[in-house]
């Protein structure tokens, strides 16, 4: 089952992002920690491109594991330490959502749980139930 975008004209005015998304019931649904763009191993990209890669990679290791995709992602709530890192981030976002359009905010705060960190990404997602044999 697809979503049902409910778009009042509001978040297309900012970005790639729907008003509002309405989810049917009988689904399994993630909810991810703020992700950073942390490596594997601890290393950390020293620039917004390099992290936001990372961070989206992580998100999209979650949600195969849960066996979902992007379009079943119906929230991000993204946070930034730096308000000009905007742009460079929001390349990184666009590839990695392609034409998903869940719904969307972004945050620019003083310092995430490490002062390294320049981004962290939280997702939630709603997948239906298989029917059956499914």
């Amino acid at each position: 089952m697809a979503h049902k975008i409910h778009n009042i004209g509001i978040a297309a005015q900012i970005g790639a992002c729907s008003d509002a998304v309405e989810t049917g019931s009988n689904l399994r649904w993630l909810l991810t920690s703020g992700t950073p763009g942390l490596q594997m191993n601890g290393d950390l990209p020293s620039d917004i491109a390099g992290q936001a890669e990372l961070a989206w990679k992580h998100i999209l290791r979650m949600l195969n594991r849960a066996e979902m995709t992007v379009a079943d992602v119906v929230k991000v709530t993204e946070c930034l330490i730096r308000a000009e890192d905007i742009p460079a981030y929001s390349k990184v976002r666009t590839r990695f959502l392609g034409d998903a359009a869940p719904t969307s905010r972004l945050l620019v705060v003083s310092q995430l749980v490490r002062p390294e960190f320049l981004v962290e990404i939280e997702i939630i997602a709603a997948k239906a139930e298989p029917k059956g044999d499914e």
